[in-house]
């Protein structure tokens, strides 16, 4: 019984790793970019998200430092990782962040950093 509990006990702290990255990826951004009124300079970054269709919190995490944005999630499938902008005053304004599977449409408006 102890045997089948540990072999159970491996199976989930293996394979919970590949649960959680369903929703987390990473993007490079070749310039910099804003998300409401926070910069982010060029480079990698990890992007994660929590919930589905028009409720969804994506945060962006690179170098201990996060910044957390509503955003809207459509499920679709992109042969490469990229993003969208807008320009809007001098600045690239993040607008979508599109993923191997999904595109993060977000609301700016409304990003909290940390």
């Amino acid at each position: 019984m102890k045997r089948l509990f540990g072999y159970a006990l491996m199976l989930t702290l293996t394979a919970a790793p590949a649960f959680a990255a369903k929703n987390s990826q990473s993007v490079n951004f070749a310039s910099p970019v804003k998300v409401g009124t926070t910069e982010l300079p060029a480079g990698d970054y990890k992007v994660t998200w929590t919930g589905t269709g028009d409720s969804v919190q994506v945060t962006i995490a690179e170098g201990g430092k996060t910044l957390t944005v509503p955003a809207k999630l459509l499920e679709e499938k992109h042969v490469h990782k990229g993003y969208v902008v807008n320009r809007e005053g001098g600045a690239d304004q993040l607008q979508t962040i599109q993923l191997s599977n999904v595109s993060l449409q977000l609301d700016s408006a409304n990003a909290s950093g940390r």
